[in-house]
């Protein structure tokens, strides 16, 4: 048997996936639990065969009734999302349980997500805590950067930004990118850590790269205003387009006011609009009145009062405080520039 399953590891490894789903199939048809879990895993994903959910919660059960943990903690995924099954929080609780209970560190993180939420089980920030150690302290990046986020925010444990940091290192230097952006905050305020710019432009750098928008966009500013890097608009619109590439308002914004005055790039009052509008349509106050005033004044649109003073209303009720003075005047003396 393990001679099988080591042949149709390698058929798999080597992307011969149909190969890989035949020589599992037999094995599997046979009972071995392992060749069931990883049958479950190709109709899970489509690899060698046509993706089915419902085939996948199939292999996966019985290798899990066999007590395999990485069936289990995958069939507990099938019912928390309702692939394959009929979706049901508890069922995904019952099987996280039986993972949880050989040890599995995914099974364990599920768990202490469902405790959190208090989905299938009643909420305990406590109890998810505790579940979220175990699992990192198996090394498991996801739970550690979620045992960072209890004690930055005292959510189950004694508040702590000095214990937070240390999670959130060891998910970040596994990597992962909500914990690297996370750690690089820390250190620009200095929340548990000594402050250093140098230090936030490097992991802000480290989680841009693998496209977290935060930090793109976290890293344009630190360009823009030199914190802990050569001031340089040019690098700052580059990770500013990042970010708002993938509709990061604040960014659109940034971008706009670049594109306005010129910042790092060919000065467009035409494009700043463009960027501002697409930051106003997400509620983003400062857009809202940014491109107000170049509806006011006409700058890289039509002048239109009407529109800026609905967008100037929108800023306001934000608590804009330039659109909430803008008003004011608006209502008590002629307009000719805002």
């Amino acid at each position: 048997m393990p001679d099988g399953l080591d042949k149709a590891r390698e058929y798999f490894d080597s992307g011969r996936y149909v190969e890989a789903v035949a020589a599992w199939r037999e094995l599997a048809e046979h009972g071995s639990a392992e060749a069931q879990y990883n049958l479950g895993a190709c109709y899970e994903y489509g690899q060698g065969v046509a993706q089915s959910y419902e085939t996948a919660v199939e292999w996966y059960s019985k290798a899990a009734e066999q007590g395999h943990s990485d069936a289990q903690c995958n069939l507990g995924v099938c019912y928390a999302n309702g692939c394959g099954v009929a979706q049901s929080y508890k069922n995904a609780v019952k099987w996280y349980r039986k993972a949880v209970e050989q040890g599995d560190e995914n099974a364990t993180h599920n768990l202490g997500i469902c405790y959190e939420r208090g989905l299938g089980v009643a909420q305990s920030y406590k109890t998810a805590a505790k579940c979220y150690r175990a699992a990192a302290e198996q090394g498991y990046a996801d739970a550690q950067y979620n045992l960072g986020v209890c004690y930055e925010s005292g959510q189950g444990v004694v508040q702590s930004y000095k214990t937070a940091v240390t999670w959130y290192r060891k998910a970040a230097e596994q990597g992962y990118a909500a914990a690297q952006f996370n750690l690089a905050v820390c250190y620009e305020n200095g929340r548990g850590i000594a402050q250093s710019n140098t230090e936030a432009v490097k992991w802000y750098r480290k989680a841009a790269e693998q496209g977290d928008a935060d930090a793109q966009y976290n890293l344009g500013n630190c360009y823009a205003n030199g914190w802990g890097v050569a001031q340089s608009y040019e690098t700052a619109v580059g990770w500013y387009e990042a970010a708002a590439e993938q509709g990061y308002a604040a960014a659109q914004y940034n971008l706009g006011v670049c594109c306005e005055n010129g910042w790092g790039v060919a000065q467009s009052r035409e494009a700043a609009v463009e960027w501002y509008r697409k930051a106003a349509e997400q509620g983003d106050a400062d857009a809202q009145y940014g491109l107000s005033v170049c509806y006011y004044n006409g700058r890289g649109v039509a002048r239109d009062c009407v529109e800026a003073r609905r967008l100037c209303e929108k800023a306001a009720a934000q608590g804009h405080e330039d659109a909430i003075d803008a008003l004011s005047k608006w209502a008590v003396e002629p307009k000719t520039e805002i």
